[in-house]
């Protein structure tokens, strides 16, 4: 950033302070505002009232705490007194004013709202050693992390809102892969500086992010805040972090260039987000949009979000730490956001070994997101992922699957038929460790171009088992694949094949019932197989279907395949 001399900054202050004062009435009115996002919405769950909070009218600026606009001097501390000042208050409005302000960890209090005016720039420091090691958590397990950018613990009634910008730096902490540059680019971004991997495929901003992620054999076995120093530009904190927080409000602003995750509320209650954007670069390592993680009662609307991993994700803490919590993520509203650039568009798990349950979304648009809807899990997680509600969703230019279940996830590699998609897999006992996907339902699905239309990737124990799917037009490379599944309904599928193969196949499957279904540009409508299948009906609309031309199945399991 340009350091500017003293005399300009001292008249920007003053006129920042002055056009501070005059907006003090809007900000308050701001901050007092409250609005029921599920206005006319019918759910299928009761749903608990969002408790959305409310704040005083009283208004802190930050300039009047000592920040200074438009240069690289820190308002870390500014900021955080002012912050400070207004909850011991009693609560009320602290305003960043437009500018471009440079600052170290935001330290959130309850009874406080963080309002960015249009205009406002927060760029959080590329100096690392401002953020201390602390116990944290990320990716479902408790761990040594650096502290967030914003953070919020054991905190009541808080918000950030407004129109502002606050920018993660991420490019500091962040490694990229190759594989994810051309070659233009990564002859650049090797030519900055920083670490390459043994390999040289991997390239780390510092010495301290290569040590901390080549060399883990040297990390610590019991690893605590001093012993882990060494090693801290590696242990890269999520952005936006609220741990055990109640009535939490995110509105307007746009979180971007994180360090990891961006948003991740964990172990909160009453969260209402909405009107924000959500930005990674494409090729941002771990650069997840919104993290929802053993959290309770909210609603996300009319968010948009462009990143470098999966976008709106829900999440519930990995494998035995995330059973013995117990916190499921139950009872969220989301509605009326689009993606762009992500790994999955709307995700849950893998980490969801404490539970999902009653998450409706409806009317999100995914325009070039890598996949879709994502559902993935592996053996050892446990949990129980169950009654999830998606309509309206529209879908534009998937490069992969527009709908993909996965419960081998990180998982050993399947060895697939190549024609028909079908694998055999050994089953095991039913433990805690086993995951559970049931009771979800789909409706109004509408995808305009995709590698493949669906791929369903259940385990023999514990199959993916009650879905519904209404009402889906889907134009795709491929068709859709299933296996391992148990009560699976179709109602009214369209399905329009760019590329000659079959429609639909599944294998080790029961209870499957496919009516009203319409095909084009497949040469082959369906293929059954898998000598655990058993109870398939099949209605192709229109046109009466023939044995060994139309449908294939084994002839071991034929008896059990009835077509209309």
């Amino acid at each position: 950033m340009i350091k500017i001399k003293t005399a300009v900054l001292v008249g920007m202050a003053l006129f920042t302070a002055i056009s501070c004062t005059n907006s003090k009435v809007g900000t308050a009115k701001i901050a007092s505002e409250k609005k029921d996002n599920l206005a006319g919405l019918k759910l299928p769950f009761k749903m608990p009232e969002i408790q959305i909070p409310i704040f005083k009218a009283d208004t802190l600026n930050i300039v009047d705490f000592g920040a200074v606009p438009n240069t690289e001097q820190l308002c870390t501390n500014a900021i955080n007194t002012a912050i400070e000042k207004c909850s011991e208050s009693g609560g009320g409005v602290v305003v960043i004013p437009s500018g471009l302000w440079t600052t170290g960890p935001i330290k959130m209090k309850s009874n406080v709202n963080l309002h960015t005016q249009n205009g406002a720039f927060i760029s959080f420091t590329s100096d690392l050693k401002q953020y201390k090691l602390i116990e944290s958590y990320f990716e479902g397990s408790k761990v040594i992390r650096c502290e967030s950018p914003i953070m919020g613990i054991d905190l009541e009634n808080i918000a950030i809102t407004g129109e502002g910008i606050f920018d993660g730096n991420g490019a500091k902490w962040r490694p990229v892969k190759i594989g994810k540059m051309t070659a233009g680019q990564w002859d650049e971004l090797v030519k900055s500086g920083g670490v390459l991997s043994k390999d040289g495929k991997i390239w780390y901003p510092s010495k301290g992010a290569y040590l901390g992620n080549e060399e883990k054999d040297k990390l610590p076995k019991k690893q605590t805040v001093e012993n882990m120093e060494p090693y801290k530009e590696a242990l890269r904190p999520v952005m936006v972090n609220f741990v055990n927080c109640k009535k939490l409000l995110l509105d307007g602003v746009t979180f971007q260039n994180s360090p990891a995750w961006n948003v991740n509320p964990l172990m909160c209650e009453h969260l209402t987000l909405r009107n924000l954007t959500i930005r990674n670069p494409w090729y941002s390592q771990n650069g997840d949009g919104l993290d929802l993680e053993s959290c309770r009662i909210g609603s996300v609307t009319n968010c948009r979000f462009d990143v470098g991993d999966d976008a709106i994700c829900i999440k519930s803490g990995k494998d035995k730490e995330g059973r013995d919590r117990g916190k499921p993520t139950e009872f969220f509203v989301i509605t009326d956001c689009v993606v762009y650039h992500a790994h999955g568009g709307f995700t849950i798990g893998s980490e969801m070994s404490g539970g999902v349950k009653n998450i409706y979304a409806k009317n999100l648009t995914f325009n070039g997101t890598d996949c879709g809807l994502r559902f993935k899990s592996v053996r050892g997680r446990g949990g129980v992922v169950e009654n999830i509600w998606m309509e309206d969703i529209r879908m534009n230019n998937i490069p992969t699957d527009a709908i993909n279940f996965n419960l081998y996830y990180f998982g050993k590699s399947l060895t697939e038929d190549k024609e028909t998609g079908e694998v055999a897999v050994a089953k095991e006992p039913v433990s805690e460790e086993t995951p559970a996907f049931k009771n979800m339902y789909f409706k109004n699905i509408y995808v305009n171009g995709a590698s493949q239309a669906m791929k369903i990737m259940g385990i023999p124990e514990m199959p993916v088992a009650n879905i519904q799917f209404e009402n889906m037009i889907i134009r795709a490379d491929v068709g859709i694949q299933m296996n391992y599944t148990s009560k699976i309904d179709f109602k009214g599928l369209d399905l329009r094949l760019d590329k000659p193969g079959i429609a639909v196949s599944f294998s080790n499957s029961q209870n499957v019932n496919i009516e009203g279904f319409k095909s084009t540009g497949e040469n082959q409508m369906f293929w059954v197989g898998g000598t655990a299948t058993k109870d398939i009906t099949l209605n192709n609309e229109g046109k009466k279907m023939i044995w060994d031309k139309d449908v294939k199945v084994l002839e071991a399991v034929k008896n059990e395949v009835k077509i209309n």
